[in-house]
């Protein structure tokens, strides 16, 4: 048989699509087959790093059964990157081959991927296979798909395969049709994998990219709890050492092999415990799995849908929550102490692995493209017209749409119900669509002329001394910091250097990353550099809090002098008296919460209630360990001082850019503070990202109710505001940022998982049987 495999993936990018049709390629023209694979093959330049976002395709050989179909772009989608053909010349040199290929078959990889796959599908004269490796639930990218038509696209495949239930689900669910389950392949040594070497150690091994979804930061820092109660060693198969180092806390028990060949591969896999595959979402099989198998490796992996296809829990590996570091870390200590257990496991798993080998895989496949062949022609002028422009399925079958399916993945019971999260949901986009409402109907009413007439009539000279002021209020926040981690850590030597390094850099990632994450940002870069960071992290954390109780204490004289100002507090002197003891009745609950959360014994019935309590009371008497600088008053002067300068600076700042826009007449200090105020205050929920539109609708609000400035230039003075203070968070954060080494994906991913998982220490057994304290 004559056949065309073709993928719309880059060959010298590989994945595991990529693999799987080599292999497949190579098992039918060992059975004597005549085989052509259709791909984009990047060659190893210049060009090829810059369309990859700096990514180096590997020094791959094209293979004798190779038609390249030109170059690829690296486009993010999923939770990794596909390299994919756009070029027309590929799309041509396509449409040439299987025209004048006399293929028997055409077996199109990931029809819906661009470009190839819609090409493809337009050689109805040919018996027509699709296999679909992807698993998602995004009803947007899918959705834009058939806007394009996909669905009429799709309905030109003769049979469909999907790898798993998974990806059959996606098919299911957005565009309708009939799929058969074929599994991805895998290479069985016939004698079976090489009997495992006795070790002391327990040795795991991880192979993947280093994205978020692949779930490697969850991994290290499980790796970095797990470390301190048994012997272990972590192999990491992928990723270079420089992407790994920002997303650990100290490197011991880590190897780091980067990109390997597959005997090297293969050599890890069989000596390694277990394989972990930690991945959150998006997983519609995982061949790393099987290749453990084939190996004789049992595996510890995420409980999603993709995986649950491949590992039987508790037969041939273990499955455990996703996204959750203290479970998998569970999971791994128990296994290390249950030998024959991973024993058995581990023979499981060399024998369920032949479910997968290629022989059985290939001719499951063979038979697909038979089947194909063998779909007898429309009958009747309507029916061939409908199946020649996609509506009606090539293979004849019943008509199937696409339909609501049940997602495939677990979900936690505790939360919200399905009513409120739909009550939550429309309550948002209400809130959502008035905000644009009033925001479209405010700018009408103000008039954009007048909002750039305003901004025109600015000062530069007056909006760069204000930019500078800015600057000066950042590198106050650092001294002030400084002297709070002096009192925190007494032991280690904590320079003022790190502490403007961790400062600068949470400013630039507080302005663009969600939740705040610019927090865990700067504790993270300075306990990087203790020596210690595992140990001191909890601590520079606390530290972060005691500084923002002396924001709490700022704010709340702004707010007095921002209401003393305009008049709204006349007669009302009580309100004012409250907002002063307010700070004071804030720091004495800090300090007896640990206290009054006391652990008492409430029952297994409120078992739930103890842990949360006894985590507020942790947490409490971490912030107040991080108050000790109160207690050594030369820093507490240094670090009050300086918070309250930055605050008095920063103020002065936003009364610069009022003379900038000539307002100074009219609006002095107290405007000043009351815009400060008001925008700290509205950023606390940001409802849109940096809070845009928001930011300047308080300052208009304000300046307009306390000072009568009209709307216009109130939201032209928002405007310069916040670019002085995104311009801030640039100049400062981004030469710092540059100076420690890390991107700013590397920053988010290592900030998304900046709490250290603990284990509690037990009695366990070592792999000889003997009793320890663990």
């Amino acid at each position: 048989m004559r056949i065309a495999l073709v993928s719309p993936y880059s060959w010298t990018y590989p994945g595991g699509v990529t693999r799987h049709i080599q292999a497949l390629a190579e098992h039918y023209l060992a059975a004597g087959h005549e085989v052509r694979v259709l791909a984009p093959y990047d060659p190893v330049d210049l060009r090829a790093r810059v369309l990859h976002r700096g990514a180096s395709p590997q020094s791959l050989a094209a293979p004798d059964y190779l038609i390249s179909l030109g170059r690829t772009v690296g486009f993010r989608a999923n939770g990794s990157v596909s390299n994919l053909t756009v070029a027309p010349q590929g799309a041509a040199a396509l449409r040439r081959e299987l025209r004048t290929g006399g293929f028997d078959v055409a077996h199109i990889h990931e029809p819906i991927a661009p470009l190839a796959g819609w090409v493809a599908a337009e050689m109805s004269g040919l018996p027509l296979v699709g296999t679909f490796h992807s698993y998602s639930e995004n009803r947007l990218s899918n959705g834009i798909g058939n806007v394009f038509g996909a669905r009429l696209m799709l309905n030109r495949l003769h049979v469909r395969i999907a790898v798993s239930e998974a990806a059959a689900w996606t098919g299911r669910r957005f565009f309708g049709g009939h799929y058969r389950v074929i599994p991805n392949g895998v290479h069985v040594d016939p004698q079976g994998p090489p009997a495992k070497q006795p070790d002391d150690r327990l040795r795991l091994v991880f192979v993947g990219q280093a994205v978020e979804r692949k779930g490697l930061p969850m991994l290290l820092r499980a790796f970095e709890a797990l470390r301190e109660h048994i012997p272990t060693e972590l192999t990491v198969i992928g990723p270079e050492a420089e992407e790994l180092a920002p997303l650990m806390l100290d490197d011991r028990g880590v190897r780091v092999l980067g990109k390997v060949d597959d005997e090297r591969k293969r050599l890890e896999l069989a000596s390694a415990d277990l394989l972990c595959a930690p991945s959150l979402r998006g997983e519609s099989f995982g061949m790393v799995l099987t290749e453990a198998f084939a190996a004789g490796t049992p595996v510890v992996a995420s409980d999603i849908s993709g995986y649950r296809d491949v590992v039987r829990d508790g037969v041939d590996g273990v499955l455990v929550a996703p996204g959750d570091p203290q479970a998998l870390a569970e999971a791994l200590r128990d296994l290390w102490e249950e030998p024959e257990r991973r024993a058995a496991l581990s023979r499981a798993a060399a024998e369920d692995v032949q479910r997968f080998a290629w022989p059985r895989v290939a001719e499951q496949v063979m038979q697909a493209y038979e089947d194909a062949i063998a779909v007898p022609a429309p009958e009747g002028g309507r029916h061939r017209a409908a199946v020649a422009v996609g509506l009606r399925s090539a293979d004849l079958k019943p008509h199937l749409p696409a339909r609501r399916l049940p997602s495939l993945e677990t979900r936690p019971r505790r939360g919200p119900r399905p009513a409120v999260r739909v009550a939550r949901r429309a309550a948002v986009a209400a809130v959502s669509v008035g905000a644009i409402v009033l925001a479209v109907k405010a700018l009408d009413d103000i008039g954009l002329g007048n909002i750039a007439s305003a901004l025109l009539a600015s000062s530069p000279s007056f909006v760069l001394l204000g930019l500078a002021i800015m600057c000066a209020a950042m590198a106050l926040r650092a001294v002030s910091w400084h002297a709070i981690l002096r009192a925190a850590l007494p032991t280690v030597r904590v320079r003022m250097a790190d502490a403007m390094q961790g400062t600068f850099i949470g400013v630039l990632m507080s302005s663009t990353l969600p939740a705040r994450l610019g927090e865990p940002s700067r504790a993270l870069v300075v306990a990087r550099r203790t020596g210690r960071p595992r140990e001191h992290l909890p601590i520079v954390l606390g530290t972060i809090v005691s500084q923002t109780l002396l924001n709490i204490v700022a704010l709340v004289v702004l707010g007095s002098v921002m209401f003393s100002s305009v008049g709204l507090f006349d007669g009302h002197q009580d309100a004012l008296v409250i907002a002063a003891v307010a700070p004071v009745v804030l720091l004495a609950l800090v300090l007896l919460a640990p206290l009054l959360l006391r652990e008492r014994g409430l029952g297994v019935r409120f078992r739930r209630l103890q842990s949360l309590v006894a985590q507020a009371r942790r947490g409490m008497t971490r912030v107040r360990a991080g108050l000790v600088v109160f207690r050594r008053p030369r820093l507490g002067v240094i670090a009050a001082a300086a918070q309250f300068g930055a605050w008095a600076l920063q103020m002065l700042s936003c009364y610069v850019l009022l003379v900038a826009l000539g307002l100074s007449h009219s609006a002095g200090l107290g405007a000043a503070a009351a815009v400060l105020f008001a925008v700290n205050i509205t950023a606390v929920l940001p409802a849109t990202p940096a809070n845009l539109g928001v930011f300047q609708a308080a300052c208009a609000a304000v300046l307009h109710t306390g000072w009568h400035v009209g709307f216009g230039t109130g939201v032209a003075y928002g405007v310069i505001l916040q670019a002085v203070e995104i311009s801030t968070a640039i100049l400062m954060g981004a030469p710092a940022l540059l100076k420690e080494g890390m991107s700013w994906r590397e920053v988010r991913l290592r900030a998304l998982h900046a709490a250290p998982v603990k284990l509690p220490a037990r009695p366990r057994r070592t792999p000889a049987g003997a009793l320890e304290n663990g």
